[in-house]
């Protein structure tokens, strides 16, 4: 099991880090008008926020184990991880946006995956 969540803790931060990067390097006005809507119901900073939140969560959900500092860092990054995508299913939901709704969820789940087995079980 230890070797599942190694191998869902790198697919989730490779999924983060590149949204992370995303939201952090493009403009809001760009961000919309390649397909992420829902970033007219924000500010650009919180764009930036959430792409900040997403980009850290990354990086906590592997560099802490890596070089074993810290690694109680990892569950908790999963769980942030985990509320954003909360987050992130409540305004598709809002906005009626349904195709969105399905990723954000099964982002979730991986999430918390990792935190339940990195608190739990198979912590380090």
């Amino acid at each position: 099991m230890n070797i599942v969540l190694w191998v869902i803790a790198g697919l989730l931060a490779a999924a983060f880090l590149g949204a992370g990067v995303m939201k952090l390097s493009q403009s809001k006005e760009k961000l919309a008008a390649s397909g992420m809507a829902w970033t007219e119901d924000f500010s650009a900073g919180a764009v930036k926020a959430i792409g900040a939140a997403e980009l850290l969560g990354a990086i906590g959900l592997i560099l802490p184990a890596l070089l074993d500092i810290a690694p109680v860092l990892v569950p908790l990054a999963a769980t942030g991880l985990a509320v954003t995508m909360i987050g992130a299913v409540v305004v598709h939901v809002r906005r009626g946006e349904t195709q969105a709704i399905a990723p954000s969820a099964v982002l979730f789940v991986l999430s918390a995956v990792v935190a339940w087995g990195r608190f739990g079980p198979y912590a380090f």
